[in-house]
């Protein structure tokens, strides 16, 4: 049985956002597109059972915790728990993806962390418990136990499988700042939401892999709550959309933008132009 293992975990974008309503527990009801993209953080596990066990994390970032506060730790401590072993775990994790940008990293980690372990611990727990488990990490933790492209629904815990995008280029830009999710969705105004994305139509177009339906019909209406006070994300969309993204989006709660293109040389433009702006700038 392996003992150690190095996994690459990916960033997500929405290629479309819908708020439905605001939920009695104070979460939302979301419909979403989200789609894996070639920009990963790098995790070395090891696993070692024993009589007592001990979950040590380092990183080589200095933004995200080291510590049992870091959503790995917590990953490896739910994993233990509902496993009924005791191991000693060891989780290095090399952050290539940026923080508070929308892209899902953290929760990204956290879902190749329970994959890892369950593989290197001979897999005792199921899908359903590794999905249930996910589902009480974050929500988007069991949208990255599959990847590709899904529709979520509810918080996100409610994934139908799409096809991947296989004709498009994603190229995604950060502004040096980052935003907190809870605090986006907490000044989120659903009532002065005058235009929704059509979610049904964009199924449809992802299906059929046809861009420029997509972009048609897509939106995020989590803009609505940054863009005032952020306006480099407009500023990032309109510099996309110059140099021929078929669409640009924020992805998620932001800061990052992302553009969808249908080739690589006009994903390049942008890419050079966005990168007088911001360091942060990737080609996915």
């Amino acid at each position: 049985m392996e003992n150690s293992i190095k996994i690459k975990c990916p960033a997500k974008i929405n290629l479309s956002l819908d708020v439905i309503n605001r939920r009695e527990d104070g979460f939302h009801n979301l419909k979403m597109i989200m789609h894996t993209v070639k920009l990963f953080d790098i995790l070395s596990i090891s696993y070692k059972e024993g009589t007592k066990s001990n979950i040590e994390l380092t990183t080589d970032s200095h933004i995200i915790p080291a510590n049992s506060h870091n959503i790995c730790a917590k990953t490896a401590l739910a994993f233990l728990e509902n496993s009924g072993r005791c191991a000693d775990i060891k989780i290095h994790i090399k952050k290539n993806i940026p923080v508070g940008a929308g892209l899902g990293g953290g929760s990204s980690d956290a879902a190749g962390t329970l994959l890892a372990l369950n593989r290197l611990a001979g897999n005792p727990l199921s899908v359903p418990t590794l999905l249930s488990i996910a589902e009480s990490i974050g929500a988007d933790v069991p949208f990255f136990l599959y990847g590709g492209c899904m529709l979520a629904e509810g918080i996100g815990e409610k994934l139908s499988p799409l096809p991947v995008l296989r004709n498009a280029v994603f190229l995604i830009a950060k502004p040096h700042y980052g935003l907190a999710t809870p605090k986006v969705y907490k000044k989120l105004n659903l009532e002065s939401v005058t235009q929704h994305p059509d979610t049904i139509k964009v199924v449809d177009a992802v299906k059929n892999g046809d861009l420029l339906s997509l972009g048609q019909a897509a939106g995020n209406v989590l803009e609505t709550a940054v863009t005032d006070e952020h306006p480099e994300i407009e500023q990032y969309k309109k510099i996309m959309k110059e140099h021929g993204a078929i669409y640009s989006l924020m992805s998620g709660s932001g800061s990052s933008v992302f553009g969808v293109f249908n080739s690589h040389l006009k994903a390049r433009s942008a890419e050079k132009e966005l990168k007088k702006l911001t360091k942060q700038v990737y080609l996915a």
